[in-house]
């Protein structure tokens, strides 16, 4: 018989008669265990005979004791039923102490900076045996297509309005602010609408032509254009800029709040009247079942939590479908 055409007559229902009966040395007490009844598995030993061309379990005395032929077979059947256990278990339930995994996630660098650092190490701590990668998220990133094709399991980030066709958790909400040095004049003088928008401004760069951020799209809604003399690709740097110049940079509070204890900075309030930033963590269909996934996103919540600040206590954090 050739392999192919032995391997399509075994399923898996006759890996356990085998290994039961190898391992119990009887056709009735196996019958028992497997919630069978007796000729069911007779049957069943007689197709494992034919196809190993083996008795595998024979009559010595008043017992019945496997063939040599069967005695080999009883740890690879094992291994096939634990491995087919595990194959389907993995999917219903995630063990983060003992999981072999990859975690990736693409997240906005606009993020409290605390954020990254405390998730990875959470997710560390708990799952010691799993790998996480940090993907870079830009606005003109496919993250739709990524999350689709498994190149990243969850997107962090913050948008005027998320995809609907994705699902959506709320992580936390945030003030808008500005950020200057802290001999800026403002700092002294305080500003008006008008004094804010004519200050100098620093923003990201734009990563395609055309390209607006949230804080421009927020002031394109009221009619109102901030004058941006300085841009900046990296995001995590302009702090920097922003406390060795006179220029401003409007954000969310909980990142001021972060970068202005090592800086000296002052966080000024928005003459604007802008609505609070929405950060959110965002997924595919691909991964709304997974056991593993929905770890990862319950403890991106929970570290979220940790980090708010009490304004920001009200925000829902409830999980919804597309």
């Amino acid at each position: 018989m050739r392999d192919q055409a032995l391997f399509d007559k075994i399923d898996l229902h006759l890996i356990r008669v085998l290994h039961t009966v190898l391992t119990d040395r009887s056709v009735s007490r196996a019958a028992i265990r497997l919630g069978m009844y007796q000729p069911a598995v007779s049957s069943a030993l007689k197709r494992l005979r034919e196809l190993a061309g083996d008795p595998l379990l024979v009559r010595s005395g008043g017992q019945m004791v496997p063939t040599e032929a069967g005695l080999r077979m009883v740890e690879p059947a094992a291994s096939i039923l634990r491995a087919a256990e595990m194959l389907f278990s993995d999917a219903r339930s995630f063990e983060p102490q003992t999981a072999v995994h990859t975690f990736r996630i693409a997240a906005s660098d606009y993020l409290d900076p605390v954020f990254l650092p405390r998730l990875v190490a959470q997710v560390k701590s708990q799952a010691p045996l799993t790998h996480i990668e940090i993907h870079a998220l830009s606005s003109d990133a496919d993250y739709h297509a990524h999350l689709a094709q498994g190149q990243v399991d969850l997107v962090v980030g913050n948008w005027l309005q998320p995809p609907g066709e994705l699902h959506m958790a709320r992580l936390f909400d945030d003030e808008v602010v500005s950020l200057v040095n802290r001999d800026h004049p403002a700092v002294r003088r305080g500003w008006d609408l008008d004094g804010w928008l004519a200050a100098e401004h620093i923003a990201p760069t734009p990563t395609h032509p055309g390209a607006r951020g949230i804080i421009d799209q927020l002031l394109d809604g009221m009619g109102q254009q901030r004058n941006i003399t300085a841009r900046c690709a990296h995001f995590g740097q302009i702090p920097d800029i922003v406390a060795a110049s006179l220029l401003v940079l409007t954000t969310g509070r909980q990142y001021c709040k972060r970068v202005a204890q090592r800086l000296p900075l002052a966080i000024l309030p928005c003459p604007a009247d802008l609505p609070r930033l929405m950060y959110y963590q965002l997924w595919h269909e691909r991964t709304h079942a997974s056991s593993a996934a929905r770890w990862l996103r319950a403890l991106t919540k929970d570290v979220a939590a940790s980090l708010r600040t009490p304004q920001n206590n009200t925000t829902s954090t409830m999980e919804t479908d597309p």
